[in-house]
């Protein structure tokens, strides 16, 4: 099978760098997949499910905050705020931040205050959906 290099960055760590048969990232109108050969393109990346596969083993699925996606020339750069595998999200941590951003968008506030509050929330309903996906064996 082809493969291309992706480079899977987050804020504060290499999540992971080496061959990949495909890439699946979640964005602004729905899932976009790469696989070798794919044309030079930039994307958002938006809160949700990453998949990948390295040769050799099963896809990995993962949380993924917001981001950038470049594909050029057979190289794939994911930049993201956070990329978690599901053994690390804290399911605690994830259910009071929904609650948090549940609460702030109950209250008249501003355009930014909102629009923050919306993304905290993306952010941790994915977290828990694939944490709890994981725990579950439903990933």
């Amino acid at each position: 099978m082809n493969t291309f290099k992706v480079h899977l960055l987050s804020a504060n760590r290499t999540f992971y760098e080496g061959d990949c048969e495909s890439l699946i990232i979640p964005a602004v109108d729905g899932q976009y997949g790469v696989l070798a050969g794919h044309s030079n393109t930039i994307t958002a990346i938006v809160p949700g499910k990453l998949i990948f596969r390295v040769p050799g083993q099963d896809s990995q699925e993962v949380a993924v905050s917001s981001g950038i996606m470049k594909v050029e020339d057979n190289d794939v750069l994911v930049l993201a705020d956070s990329i978690l595998r599901p053994e690390e999200i804290d399911e605690e941590r994830a259910e009071r931040e929904i609650a948090e951003a549940k609460e702030a968008l109950q209250h008249k506030v501003g355009r930014v205050q909102y629009m923050s509050a919306q993304a905290q929330l993306a952010r941790a309903a994915s977290k828990l959906k694939i944490r709890r996906g994981f725990t579950t064996g439903r990933h």
